[in-house]
């Protein structure tokens, strides 16, 4: 599930990019499949940078990259183990919502990234996320879940007040929305909701798939139900 438009950004040959707090891997993997760039996926889980270098592996022995270069590490978002100005673009994709001290990480990001050059940064929109706080305490209280919900104006000020300048936002993953919603409803931890796995059937074959009625279903909801805020700044 890539949340990231790169059509919007400046991806050409040589880019240094920076996934950081990267999961599985999957915007390194896009970043890559967009030509020869040297990509880093970074994330603060031992356990998810060993699913990205499992899932870059997959990728490149299958010849979706062409000539690009990557490297995976174990890095703390609040305290980046690189040099002043060093990357073209950083993508940062649902990962400030469990940080404690995003300012601290915000700051980071922002000190990697070459003046002039690209932060894109998405993270659950408010009230589809509030809705998910309200119907389920178990969501809300999840171990190295969410630990805060932000407003689009409150996210783009602390990024801006860390030297960038936004130029773009967007919504994204309209169609995830109810399925949160039903996972909520019914018990985050349950594994034997019918409603559920059906749901997930569903997400799973729009995916893999990609029909145009449902891309067009989904650009059409994304304003109104659209799960993540995604916001394209330029460092100052």
């Amino acid at each position: 599930m890539i949340t990231v438009d790169f059509e919007k950004l400046r991806v050409t040959v040589g880019s240094r990019v920076l996934d950081v707090g990267c999961g599985s891997g999957r915007h390194t993997g896009a970043a890559l499949r967009r030509g020869p760039v040297k990509a880093v996926a970074a994330d603060v889980s031992f356990e998810e940078v060993l699913k990205a270098r499992k899932r870059l592996d997959h990728e490149q022995a299958l010849g979706a990259y062409q000539g690009g270069a990557w490297a995976v590490l174990v890095a703390d978002m609040t305290c980046l183990p690189f040099k002043d100005d060093c990357f073209d673009l950083v993508i940062c994709s649902e990962a400030l919502e469990h940080v404690p001290e995003h300012v601290d990480a915000v700051q980071e990001v922002v000190r990697v990234l070459k003046t002039g050059r690209d932060l894109v940064v998405s993270v659950p929109r408010y009230l589809p996320e509030r809705l998910c706080w309200a119907l389920s305490e178990e969501y809300r209280n999840k171990e190295g879940g969410h630990v805060r919900i932000y407003k689009k104006g409150q996210l783009t000020g602390l990024l801006e007040k860390a030297g960038t300048k936004k130029w773009a936002s967007h919504f994204a993953h309209s169609l995830h929305t109810p399925f949160w919603w039903l996972k909520c409803l019914v018990g985050p931890g349950r594994t034997d909701s019918a409603m559920v796995k059906l749901y997930h059937r569903f997400l799973v074959w729009d995916m893999m798939k990609k029909p145009l009625l449902m891309r067009v279903l989904s650009h059409l909801l994304n304003p109104f139900l659209g799960k993540s805020t995604v916001i394209y700044l330029r460092k100052e």
